[in-house]
């Protein structure tokens, strides 16, 4: 900040030029570790540290939000009757959307991925983490306000999330039962907050398998100008 400049809230930004040839290391190592993450449903119930978890919470609390309004409640989940609550309500939504719900069209892509409404990971995996969004915030009035941008918002915390658990050298899936109402009713969230992500966390059984995908390559997800 230039001398005689007055901005109240403000702080100089903190950031390190770095070589050339080591943003372009940087880069492809982080993106060599990434191309080999793979969502599994197959964990191990191994512990993972309470640690470890925290910090991928705090990680994916350094998302960009709209306003800095940090729209965004992670509940991790330990305790294995709660776990089992959570999957017995899952799997009772799950069945009717694969039985009644489900558009041929939806069902048709998820057929090769072998899902079905039974959901072991949501028991065998040592913690589970629900994303939480929330749509309104307590203003400095004591009146209650809207969020903004907070579907954006929790979905660049949940990337961030998801990318702070691979490099930890843990996996995670993202599991979204539809309806989602129950986790709230569960886990006792106020009426504001709306679930988005399941997350089991953990490490991959022995034996996990995934399926065998190819990602879209660079032409296929970009264009530049």
């Amino acid at each position: 900040m230039g001398e005689g400049d007055d901005e109240s809230g403000f702080i100089d930004l903190i950031f390190e030029e770095l070589p050339k040839d080591e943003m372009l290391s940087n880069a492809n190592e982080f993106y060599e570790k990434m191309n080999n993450r793979r969502t599994t449903r197959h964990f191990s119930s191994r512990k993972v540290s309470r640690e470890l978890i925290e910090l991928a919470i705090k990680t994916a609390g350094t998302a960009p939000s709209g306003a800095h309004l940090q729209p965004w409640t992670f509940v991790a989940i330990s305790n294995p009757e709660l776990k089992l609550r959570i999957r017995d309500a899952a799997e009772l939504e799950e069945q009717k959307t694969y039985s009644e719900r489900m558009p041929e069209a939806w069902a048709e892509l998820l057929r090769p991925l072998g899902t079905d409404h039974v959901k072991e990971h949501l028991t065998d995996a040592p913690w589970l983490v629900v994303l939480f969004r929330q749509s309104k915030r307590l203003r400095d009035n004591g009146e209650w306000g809207p969020t903004y941008y907070s579907q954006e918002s929790c979905g660049i915390a949940a990337g961030l999330f998801i990318a702070s658990i691979h490099n930890m050298g843990l996996t995670t899936l993202t599991h979204t039962p539809s309806p989602m109402g129950f986790l709230r009713d569960i886990l006792s969230r106020p009426e504001y907050e709306h679930a988005m992500l399941v997350m089991p966390v953990g490490y991959p059984a022995e034996n996990a398998r995934v399926p065998d995908l190819n990602r879209k390559g660079i032409d296929e997800i970009s264009e530049f100008y």
